[in-house]
């Protein structure tokens, strides 16, 4: 049978092409799509964000464990879809208004993939508009992104513009480089995370998803 430890091994080494093939295999022989999902992707993404929050891994050590979750989860979403196997919740990512940096929020992205999230990712230079579109839609939590100072102001328009819309229910985080916690609670924001790998405790706790 299947090894679920080997697939999360073969996603912390980054090994795209074997991850994809041991779970390939792991569907063939009739393993659980979900045990594949949490025992064998969600696990190795776990001990990646570990690694990185620890100093043991580093942006591309990242990248290259995420680019093998998703080579695995070509093959593996659609059976999750068809044993209708829901995320955990759903997030929508985007860089502000004015600020085209995109690494940080990639990051954090993969991470919040990686732990079960379903992303709705709206890239950068996101107007105030657009996040209040997708906050009308099924996601939970929207993620403002900002690498310079002179875009943070994007942040609590679009804080702003979600009360006015009256939408109270989706939960709003912030983050980058320039971005601190005084800041994020001057604006309204709900949470604050300061890396990739503490955004996705955040989201958790923002969410109450333990």
């Amino acid at each position: 049978m299947a090894d679920m430890s080997t697939i999360a091994e073969k996603l912390i080494a980054g090994n795209a092409p074997e991850t994809k093939e041991l779970v390939q295999q792991a569907i063939d022989e009739g393993t659980p799509v979900k045990d594949i999902l949490d025992q064998g992707l969600i696990a190795g993404m776990n001990e990646v964000g570990r690694r990185f929050k620890n100093n043991e891994f580093y942006v591309p050590e990242v990248l290259i464990a995420a680019r093998a979750m998703h080579w695995a989860m070509e093959v593996l979403g659609p059976k999750l879809e068809a044993a209708g196997v829901k995320s955990i919740a759903k997030a929508a990512i985007g860089t502000v208004k004015g600020d085209l940096h995109d690494i940080g929020k990639n990051l954090v992205s993969m991470m919040l993939e990686g732990a079960g999230f379903e992303v709705v990712d709206l890239t950068v230079d996101v107007p105030v508009e657009k996040f209040v579109e997708v906050a009308k839609g099924d996601v939970e939590l929207i993620c403002l992104s900002a690498l310079l100072t002179t875009t943070m102001p994007q942040m609590p328009k679009v804080i702003e513009a979600l009360k006015e819309a009256g939408i109270t229910d989706v939960k709003v985080m912030v983050g980058g480089a320039p971005v601190t916690q005084k800041y994020a609670d001057e604006i309204g924001a709900d949470g604050y995370a300061p890396d990739a790998a503490s955004a996705v405790d955040r989201a958790k706790d923002l969410l109450n998803l333990g």
